[in-house]
């Protein structure tokens, strides 16, 4: 009895020993296959680090950043002829009613800001209001270009 018993054992062990060599071997495989698609790894130089980790975009929380328009040269020797002011600065919002901007030639939208009186029309224009920079972004304007160019939305507007 004592024969089937070490007979069976023998068995057993070597049935156990091939189902480890076999996990042995498929493990094995498995880390040959990971290290085949092992990636190498990148240059540290301070400049290749700071390239990898630059932002990828900018959030600004509050008021946009006012991106100043090219200096209106033939505006400015114009002597404020408000027309073009507002065709090369100020259409770019007015002209599609961009962040609540008062659209051309709409007088509903114009009518709340005519009330307030042309002092504070002029005013909000030269120093910017909500999301509206000052000079509509080109601070080359004088006082009277700007001016120029509130009153010609105004008369596009009547």
């Amino acid at each position: 009895m004592d024969t089937q018993k070490s007979g069976k054992f023998f068995v057993g062990s070597i049935v156990t020993f091939l189902i480890v060599l076999l996990l042995v071997k498929v493990l094995l495989a498995t880390m040959q296959g990971v290290a085949k698609n092992v990636v190498a790894l990148d240059s540290m130089a301070d400049e290749d680090v700071v390239e990898r980790i630059k932002p990828v975009a900018e959030v600004y929380v509050g008021e946009a950043p006012v991106i100043a328009a090219a200096p209106v040269a033939e505006v400015s020797s114009a002597g404020g002829n408000g027309e073009k002011i507002v065709a090369q600065v100020c259409a770019m919002c007015h002209s599609t009613g961009m962040m609540n901007s008062p659209k051309l030639g709409n007088a509903t939208d114009w009518a709340p800001r005519i009330e307030k009186g042309m002092d504070t029309l002029y005013s909000n224009a030269i120093n910017g209001l909500n999301m509206m920079p000052a000079r509509g972004g080109n601070p080359n304007l004088s006082d009277d270009e700007v001016k120029a160019a509130v009153d010609y939305m105004l008369s596009e507007a009547q």
